[in-house]
Formats: structure tokens, sequence, C-alpha cells
């Protein structure tokens, strides 16, 4: 076969805006309401000294785009990962092109908890608080800030470098003013959302800082024994939201959200299409737990592969 598209990360980021990805994930979440998104759990082969992982599914409403995600875990690969994602026509099951590279992944995680947050937090919201400065961060703030009107982000990370420089590069990206804080006790007091984006596999705040009505997303680890939410806010949380219910269940670990908690989980498009499953009140605290729609990647691919034919 010859002749179909390959994307870089050079080529969506020359391209893309966050409305366009939020705009993406909340098409696909439509069509989970709907049965029209099939989306799995990843699954893994062992591949010597890693692993390679696969993420498929298929969108067959308006979106009309089918196929998987790839990435390895391999230590000698860039950043330990690569990844590719191949889409398809779904309804003549034509081959569309690959995007090669991390940007799909990561802005469709950024572009759910977009939607997320849009979905989950009051109204009146006006700070968005973000713990953590990395690549994923960066696309949480964005998305966010594509979703909802936010009047400040404020952002903490241990290393002032790191978070002098991801403030001074957010700021040109998004409408409201970004300001690094030195401490995390403002940032998770102030915040009406509250995105934690780290490797930390401790609480990486104090349970007692987080204010009545707040919203929490989780993006870091997630597991009982391994994770950057205290697990006080999981009980004290009046909704718990995923993306992805079998992906939970997929776990081989004991997942945050357990026994009781894992129960009344809800999938974060089964709010979008009933509120009465989402926030009921303005001192609600609401937590959605970002593990990874199937099918999301794909979605977003097409959209950059329909800007390049």
């Amino acid at each position: 076969m010859t002749g179909f598209p390959i994307l870089t990360d050079g080529d969506v980021y020359s391209q893309f805006d966050y409305e366009q990805v939020v705009d993406a994930m909340r098409a696909a979440f439509a069509e989970r309401a709907a049965g029209t998104l099939e989306a799995p759990p990843r699954w893994r082969v062992d591949a010597g000294e890693g692993d390679i992982v696969f993420t498929a599914g298929s969108a067959t409403g308006p979106a009309n785009a089918t196929g998987f995600r790839v990435y390895t875990t391999h230590s000698g690969s860039d950043d330990g990962l690569t990844e590719l994602v191949a889409v398809f026509d779904a309804t003549t099951g034509a081959f569309e092109g690959l995007i090669a590279g991390y940007a799909v992944g990561g802005l469709r995680t950024g572009g759910i908890g977009g939607v997320a947050i849009d979905t989950l937090a009051r109204e009146d919201s006006e700070t968005l608080g973000v713990l953590g400065t990395g690549f994923q961060a960066r696309a949480q703030v964005g998305a966010a800030c594509a979703a909802r009107d936010f009047a400040e982000v404020l952002v903490h990370s241990p290393t002032a470098e790191s978070r002098e420089s991801f403030a001074e590069t957010a700021d040109g990206e998004v409408e409201p003013p970004v300001r690094a804080v030195d401490d995390p006790e403002p940032v998770v007091r102030e915040a009406d959302a509250l995105v934690c984006a780290t490797n930390s596999e401790e609480p990486v705040f104090d349970p007692d800082w987080l204010e009545d009505g707040t919203h929490v997303t989780t993006i870091g680890p997630r597991f009982e024994d391994a994770h950057e939410l205290p697990l006080e806010v999981v009980g004290r949380a009046d909704v718990i939201a995923t993306d992805s219910l079998p992906q939970v269940d997929a776990y081989d670990r004991p997942y945050v959200a357990s026994g009781a908690d894992r129960e009344r989980m809800v999938e974060l498009a089964a709010v979008l299409e009933d509120s009465d499953h989402g926030r009921q009140h303005t001192d609600d605290v609401t937590l959605f737990c970002s593990v990874g729609l199937a099918g999301t990647e794909v979605v977003l691919g097409r959209e950059f592969l329909e800007r390049f034919a």
C-alpha cells in the first residue's frame, strides 16, 4: 500500500487547537453514551525488555473511525515510550493513515480532562489549580481553558525552575494568566477545579486543604499501593467518574476506588447523557479518574488526518 498519509508530532502541533481536541473528545463520549463506541481495555504483549501495548477502538456513529494505538515501554526507546496510531474508515474498512509520535495520545488525554472539568466542575468555577508540570499537565491546562472560561491558573511542582518555565509557556497558550506558586497548599485551597498530573506514588497534597465544591481530576498513579491522590478524597467525593469502567476493572492491581467506592463509580459518558449521575449541589466534591478510553485516539487521529487530506 502506498500513498497514505503519515503524520508526525510536528504535523499535529503545526495545526491543532485545543477547542478542536475537546470537541473531538466530546463527540467520542457522545458515541460512548449512544453505544456506538466500542472501547475494550488495553492489552499487553511481552516483548523482551519491555511490553508492546495496544488500545483498539471503533466509533461507528458520526465519527466513523476505527483503529488502534500501539506503544512500547522499552527503556531504550525515546523517553521509554514510542507510539503509533492507525486509523481506518469504520464503514468501509479503508485505511486512512498513520500518526507517529506522542501528540495524539497526550492531547486526547488532555481533551478528556477538559470534557470532565466542563461536565463536573461548578458552573461558577474561576480558578484552575494544577499539581505537576509535565507534558500531560500542559495538555490538561490547554484543554480545560478551552472548555471553561477560567479567570486564572495556579501551578505548583517541587522544582522552582520547572514550575516557572511551565507557567511562562502555558501563559502564552491559554487566555487566563498562569501563575507559578511555590507551595501546593494555596493551589489546592484556591482551586475550583484541581488537576493532579504527576508521577508521584505518594499523595501530593493534604486532603484537609480541599474545599467543599471542588472538582478533582487525577491523571497519575491511581492504585491503592501507589497513588498521587489522597485516598481520603475518594471516600469524600460525592461523585466518582472515569472514562472507562472496563479499563478500571482490567487492572491487575487494586484501584484507588474499590469496594463500595467502585460500585458508585460512573462513566463520564453516562454523566453527559444524564446529569443526575453528576454534580447535584454546589458543595459536592467531584472526582474524575482518567484511565484512557480506547478509541478516543482514533477519533482524534482522524480529525488530524482530515486536516491534511
